[in-house]
Parts: C-alpha cells; structure tokens; sequence
C-alpha cells in the first residue's frame, strides 16, 4: 500500500531543466541551489554552471513555476524566458478573450499571458525549452480561433499591402451593413404597415412568407461569421458574444417561422433587426478602436524607407536594413534622418517633437546625438550611425508602446473573473426569464415571454468589459509616446494615483547637469592657479561630471596639467593621486576626516560656500590644506515651477543628493523643496527609497535611469529622465525624453488621467448591465432597441476613451517665467 502511495506521489512530480541568468561561479550556483533547496514544494535542485541549467524535481500542486522564478529572482538571478505575441483573429468579446488565456495558460512553461481584445493581439511569456511557438498557437487553435501571419514592422511593403486588405475589409463590412438595413426595413414595413394604413394585396402566409425571405439573407448569409463564431465557442466548451447574438436571432426567427402553424406575433423583423445592428456596431466598434491604435501606426510611418550614405567619397542611396555602425549619412534640408546617430559635421535644427513632443526645432551641431525618424529642418548634415535596427530609439519606444498596451491594469482583474461567467449566466437569466413570465402569465404571454427572452440575450454586452480598459490603454500610452512620455505598463498607471511622495535627484535632474567652477579658494602659502594646476591634473583621469568641470576651467585658464599616478576613485568622497611624489586629495569634508587633513584655516570659507549652494572641494597636498574649488550646478528652466505644480497636486517633493546639509537645502530652497536627504552616496539610494516607504510613503523615485537604476526599481513609480537616446529606457515604469521637470508633470497628468478614463468604463459597463438586463427581463425593452442599446455600450466605451486624445497634458505654469529665471547660483564673490 505504501509502494503504491510512494509511486502515485512520484507520478505527479514534475521535472524540468531551467537556464539561470546571472551564474558566474560555483558560488554563485550554491546561492541558488540552496534558496531552491529551502523552498516547499521542490524535492531536488542541481546547478550546472558550464551551461548555467538547473535541474528541478518539484511538485505542481505547491509551487508553480512562477513561483520557482521568484525564488530564483529573490537569489539575484533570473530564469531565461522568452516572449511571444501573437496576432489574433476571431474574438468578438472579453470572454473570447478568457478563453484563450484560459487555453494558453494551461501549457506547461507558460509564465504569463494577456490577450488585448481592442488590439486582437496576445503577449505569452514562456520557458523556452518548455514552451514554443507551435505550442501557442496550438492553444489558440484549441480555443476555437486563430493565429495570423503578422507582417515584419521592417517590411513596409507587406504593411502596406495588410493596410490596404483592412480597408477592404473595412468596405465589406459597410457594404453588409446596407444590404442588412435595404432587407431589413422592407421586413418592418410589412409587419407594422397596417398601422399606417399599408398592406399587400396577397393573404397573411404569403406575406409570412416574404417576410422569412428577407429576413432570411440578413439573419443566416450576412450573419454567417457570427454563426461561425458562436457554434466554434460552443464546440470547444466555451459561450462568448456571439452565441448570444445566435440564439436571439435564431429564436426570433424560429418563433417567426412557427406563425405558420399557431396565431403568433412574426419575429422576422426582430431577428433582422437584431443582427443588422449587431454588425452596425461590430463595424463602428472596428472603426473606433482604429482610431484607438492609431499611434503605433504613426510611429511606425516615421521609420525611413532609405538613407544617403558616402561610400569611398560618394553618396550612395541604400535600403535602410543596409545600413550599418560606423556608416556616415548625408542628411540634406526637410529630410528624415535615417536612424540615431551623432553628427560629425554641419549645424541644423531638427524637429524632434515626434520623439519629444516638444514643437520647437532643436539645433543640432557637431558631436550631438540625432534620433532616426526626426526631421532635418534647415542645413545639411553628416551624421555617423550609432544604432540601427531593433535597437534605434524608434524601435524601443514603439516595443515599449506595444508591451504597454498589450498589458493589464490591476483594477481589471474584477472585470476578468466576472467575464468568465458573464455569457454563461446571461442565457441562464435568458431561460429564466422565459420560465418566469410562463409560470406568472401562462401560455397565453409566450409571446411577451420569448419577446423579452430575447430581449435578455441581445442587451447583455461583455464586450464593454472588454473593451473598457484596453482602449484607454491604448489611447494613453499613444498620447504619452506623441509627447515623449513613455509608460512601461498598466500596473505603473494605477499605481500613480497613488503616488504621495516624489524624490528627485538633485544633479541632472533639478539641475542641468552641467557643473562649472565659481570659486577658487587658496589657503597660506598657496595661489589660485596653483590650487586649480593641482585639483585639475588630479582630476583628468576622473570621468565625474565635476571633475570634468574642474579640467574644463584649467584649460581655459591655458594652464599645462602635470603627470599622476596611482589614481583612486572614493566613491561618494573624492579621489587620491600621486603627483610628483606627493599624495594629493580632492573631495568633501567626509574624506579629509579620514585622511587627518587639517581644513580649519579654511573650514569658514567652505561652510560660507555652502550655505549659497555650491559644492566645495578642498584640495589638499600630502598633510596639509591648499584650498577649495567651489562648483555649481545650473537649475532647469522649470524646476521650481515644476516642484510648484507636485505640491498643488498633493505630492510630497524631496530632493536625494551626495552633498551634505548645507549644500543640499541651499538648492532646495531655491526651488521651494522642503525636505532633502543629503550625503547619500549611489549605493544607498534605494536604502533610503525603502525608508520612506517604510514610513508609509508610496514613493515616485526620479533619476537618469542608468545610475540610479536600483533605486528606481525600489521604488513604487520609477521615473527616468532624460535627452533623447541617451535614457535607459529598460530601467523604468515611465520614461520622459524631455529632460525638463514639465515633462514629469505631464506623465503624472496622463497617468491620472488614463485610470480615471479606464474607472469610468469599467463603471458605465457595469451599470449598463446591471440596469439593462433586469429592464429587458420585465419586458420593458423591445429588442431591437435592446440591440442598439448593446452597440451603443461598446461604442461608447471606445468614445470616452478616445477623449483622452484632447485631454492637456502640458504643465500649466501660468505663462510666467519670472518665478523660475533664477538658473544659476553663484557665490558673490567669483
């Protein structure tokens, strides 16, 4: 008996072989293996480092293998995934949709699937090895629907050729719609003509009989792929839009058809009637979410088709797929530029708004960074490709665009569950109020029964449901990717809302970025140029923006800088030379602390710079002070403005630096920032993240992106900031290309504006049903009208989401700049 239990539990182990990412050594094999090894529900783990493979033993029923990867994730690995997306073709409403989840989620190795029914696309991600391709589409194909063919976003022609077979697609569908209307107004004519003193000269079957042959074409030919698709559902154990459709339609007619043999009212008109606005408002519901995705349309219409590139001193037009790193571009007046680069020669202004979303041109010489797809405005340009392909700005903004708006917000996980049992729910309401109006009324009020059944079937619409949070998805992230606001998911826009806290990061962020030196201090015994030669040649091996300052200002002084040895970075204090045999510092206060520098002949000086916002480094030559050399940043244009716009819209502003107190609430005094946490060095950036939130703050981190990437991640919001191609893209929940604090203003603006759209679809589906059914169940509503009423409930959700369209985004600083003219803080003194 124990044999028998011991192999049944064998029996539904499961065995897999997963490829870790991040193994380095055998170390790091160990760390994984043992956090394996700890978690309930996996029997064995092994790491093999040559191939960085684990081999798992695990029991399904207490750990998935999302659960297994969050494991690992926790370990500071990952599991190597892949992700698939899948162009979809006959959905018609949010429970087509459940269903293929339903399918593709039951494979194994599948870690996650959204299927968007606005954009009739899904997004699997899967273990590679445990799922493929085949497997996807074999799920969909199970379901009852298919798998189409996409065309390559490089390949223009297909594009062009799929845009072309839409509108064609488009054009039988209006045609239908006139052939449903030119038949189904002759049937109303005849059933309600004897009101208006209209009637056929021929007996009452003939004209039974004339009526079911109008109705006819309209109800079974023009509603042949509802049919389809309902008849499809049902075979595969699954009830969507259609079958409702079907079964209004089919008992209408049939109850028309049963007129022949009993005194009952004809329904041929009904059946028609439904079935032609049902395709009314598939049509406008098709033209609506077009209009919906029309954005990655658009993005995809700025790549270029060619480039002009010298090739051995003569230009040469080529193929943009030709186009390779290094390869330099001819780019005259009103032309695209091919693809990112950086300019080697010529000066221009290029309009950028298509990445940016801001209208004016931006000049453009040598050395600067271009963006493919923008516009050469005035000179001619050569410009050196950096990216090309996939990895061009373009590219990862339209992938991003597409991953956003293929994901769910997870206020949408209630109107999922309600989905699965929604059209299952709305026939069994069908049946009963059917029963009901028989057992009340008796046989006599069949008519009024079957009138209102029908009525039930036709007004119920899961396709609202649907519809409600993909469109204003959609349509948001467009509108964000218009105006250089990039939105990785919908997750991110609920979060915002609730949003209490915005930490910025002081340079590059409130300020420029672009560090000059203001003062130069020089102790006994020292000269300022003395003090600037030492500092400067310490520093040119430094890659720190203030050191790059500090070096820029010697050179315009023409002073020659001497030799260093054995350079050492301290990170978040300074650095330390050799220079001509003596140890040389620069750096804060932190760093001469350690070092036993005495600063007191000079310690006033430093605590007076300071206090006016400048960054004081002293300078020191083996044990003894030299100096200090004072660097100020530059506030951006916006700045306090911006930090004016997140208190009113009830945001708590703090600013994050490595300088100490006093440097730090200088600047932030200057802007109107109240609380800063000063003297914190990169690495503990996210520790202090994790401290606010700790103290109840849902916190919006604001950094570059690259440098501040985990405290971005800590964060509840990650915002990166930055110009153009220079921003990690990957590293955050909303990416602003526009360097200016506006541009933060403006996402947060979006965002609260997208999930109050999406609240407010979600609200009308649910009343509409909630209200709808129980009026067409007491025999209120005829339904014809109840049809309408269903197409208006789609078309009206896809409506309200295409407001966001119009909605001003801009920051509103009242027209004025004088609040925040005062760019540049400067010590009396320099």
């Amino acid at each position: 008996m124990e044999a028998h239990i011991k192999q049944a539990e064998q029996e539904k182990m499961e065995k897999i072989n997963l490829v870790i990412t991040g193994m380095h050594c055998a170390s790091c094999a160990q760390t994984v293996e043992k956090k394996l090894d700890r978690t309930p529900g996996i029997i064995k783990a092994g790491e093999n480092i040559a191939n960085e493979q684990a081999q798992l033993t695990y029991d399904p029923e207490e750990i998935d293998l999302a659960g297994i990867r969050k494991i690992v994730q926790e370990a500071g690995y990952d599991i190597e995934t892949a992700t698939e997306e899948l162009a979809l073709a006959g959905m018609s409403c949010a429970s087509c949709a459940q269903s293929i989840e339903k399918s593709i989620a039951s494979l194994k190795g599948v870690l996650g699937v959204n299927i968007n029914l606005a954009s009739e696309k899904g997004q699997v991600k899967y273990i590679p090895g445990l799922a493929a391709r085949g497997d996807l589409v074999g799920a969909v194909e199970a379901a009852g629907y298919e798998v189409k063919e996409e065309p390559s976003k490089k390949d223009k022609s297909t594009r062009a050729d799929q845009k072309t077979e839409e509108e064609k697609e488009m054009a039988r569908a209006r045609r239908k719609i006139i052939y449903a209307f030119g038949l189904t107004i002759p049937v109303f004519i005849l059933m309600f003509g004897s009101l208006f003193g209209f009637t056929l000269p021929v007996s009452e079957n003939v004209q039974l009989f004339i009526e079911a042959a109008l109705a006819f074409p309209v109800v079974f030919l023009l509603g042949y792929k509802t049919h389809r698709s309902a008849f499809r559902a049902v075979s595969h154990g699954g009830a969507n839009m259609d079958v409702l459709i079907t079964m209004g339609t089919f008992a209408a007619y049939g109850y028309g058809l049963s007129a022949i043999f009993f005194a009952v009212d004809r329904f041929f008109g009904l059946a028609a009637g439904i079935m032609a606005f049902h395709l009314l408002g598939r049509y406008l519901e098709s033209r609506a979410k077009g209009r919906a995705s029309q954005a990655i349309k658009k993005l995809l219409e700025l790549e270029a088709d060619t480039a002009r590139i010298e090739v051995n001193g003569k230009e040469k037009e080529v193929p943009i797929d030709e186009v390779e790193i290094g390869d330099i571009m001819v780019i005259k007046p009103g032309e695209k530029i091919p693809t990112d680069g950086s300019v080697v020669s010529g000066q221009s202004a290029v309009d950028e708004s298509m990445a940016t979303g801001e209208s004016m041109p931006v000049e453009k010489g040598e050395d600067d960074d271009v963006i493919g797809g923008t516009i050469n405005k005035q000179g001619a340009l050569k410009v050196k490709a950096t990216r090309i392909g996939e990895d061009t700005f373009l590219a990862q903004v339209i992938r991003m665009v597409e991953e956003a708006q293929g994901s769910k917000v997870p206020i949408q996980e209630f109107a999922d569950r309600i989905t699965g049992y929604f059209v299952p729910t709305v026939i069994s309401l069908a049946l009963l109020t059917f029963v009901l109006w028989i057992v009340i009324g008796g046989l006599e009020m069949i008519t009024a029964a079957v009138f209102a059944s029908i009525a039930v079937l036709v007004i119920a619409c899961p396709c609202a449901l649907g519809l409600a949070t993909p469109t204003a998805l959609m349509v948001g992230t467009g509108k964000g990717a218009e105006n250089g606001i990039l939105i990785r998911d919908g997750e991110s826009i609920q979060t915002m809302k609730d949003i209490t806290a915005i930490v910025l990061d002081k340079t590059g962020t409130i300020t420029k970025g672009e560090p000059e030196v203001v003062d130069i201090t020089a102790a006994e015994g020292y000269s300022q140029k003395a003090v600037l030669s030492i500092a400067a040649s310490a520093e040119k091996s430094s890659e720190h923006p203030l050191g790059s300052a500090i070096v820029r200002k010697a050179q315009a002084e023409n002073i020659e800088l001497d030799e260093i040895s054995d350079f050492r970075a301290i990170v978040g204090k300074g650095i330390e030379v050799t220079l001509e045999e003596s140890r040389v510092l620069v750096g804060n206060q932190k760093l001469m602390k350690d070092e036993n520098i005495d600063i007191s002949e000079i310690k006033d000086r430093l605590i007076e710079l300071e206090n006016q916002g400048m960054t004081a480094m002293v300078v020191a030559e083996g044990k003894k002070a030299a100096g200090i050399i004072a660097v100020a940043d530059t506030l951006k244009e916006d700045s306090k403005a911006a930090i004016r716009a997140f208190k009113e819209m009830g945001l708590t502003p703090i600013m994050i630096t490595g300088d100490n107190e006093r440097t730090g609430r200088a600047v932030a005094e200057k802007v109107g920032i109240n609380r800063v946490l000063a003297e914190v060095l990169p690495d503990e950036k996210a520790s202090e993240i994790k401290k606010l939130q700790k103290a109840g703050e849902k916190v919006a981190m604001v950094g570059d992106g690259i440098n501040d990437a985990p405290a971005l991640k800590q964060a509840n919001v990650g915002i990166a900031i930055g110009t153009g191609t220079d921003i990690a893209i990957e590293s955050s929940d909303l990416t602003l290309v526009r360097g200016d604090l506006g541009a933060i203003v403006s996402g947060l603006k979006l965002s609260r504006y997208t999930f109050s759209t999406i609240k407010q679809n979600l609200f009308w589906a649910f009343i509409y049903n909630t209200l709808a059914i129980p009026i067409a169940a007491l025999g209120y509503l005829n339904p014809i009208i109840a049809a309408a009423a269903m197409t208006v409930s789609s078309i009206f959700v896809v409506l309200n989401s295409l407001r966001l369209k119009n909605k001003e985004i801009a920051p509103d600083f009242n027209g004025s700049q004088k609040d925040y003219r005062e760019q540049t803080i400067i010590s009396e003194t320099a």
